[in-house]
């Protein structure tokens, strides 16, 4: 008996809810991440990161106009290309975090058991983050 190879099957179309769905979802994402440029609150690398896969399933348009933005550009081809996150960028996400994380635990948080969450939330973010490749 003679097995023929068959090549993968390609995904099959998104249905237009759930592609509308996810330029939404991606949109949102990246306003987030637009917005966590200037606000140390909101971490900018997950939430842009989160947009591109969006637009990846989604939108070719949207998807290569991140791909090409100065802003975003070079830190969604490194990641799709490699799978990394420059050091330098790890490091600040880190950092400011920690600062924002910290200013929370000390001076918003009453709850000693808040407290104790926030603290560990912090660090396997930190942890989760640092364990991603660098490649500088």
């Amino acid at each position: 008996m003679d097995r023929q190879q068959h090549a993968p099957e390609s995904p099959r179309p998104l249905s237009a809810p759930l592609r509308w769905l996810l330029v939404a979802t991606g949109v949102l994402a990246l306003l987030l991440g637009a917005a966590g440029v200037v606000l140390p609150l909101l971490p900018t690398t997950p939430f842009v990161l989160l947009a591109a896969a969006c637009f990846a399933r989604s939108s070719d348009r949207f998807h290569a106009r991140l791909l090409n933005s100065r802003l975003f550009g070079p830190l969604l081809t490194e990641w799709e290309t490699h799978r990394s996150i420059p050091r330098r960028t790890k490091l600040w996400a880190i950092a400011l975090m920690s600062l924002t994380l910290g200013s929370s635990i000390v001076f918003v948080v009453q709850s000693p058991v808040l407290k104790g969450v926030l603290a560990a939330v912090g660090l396997a973010v930190a942890v989760r983050l640092w364990r991603i490749p660098s490649r500088d």
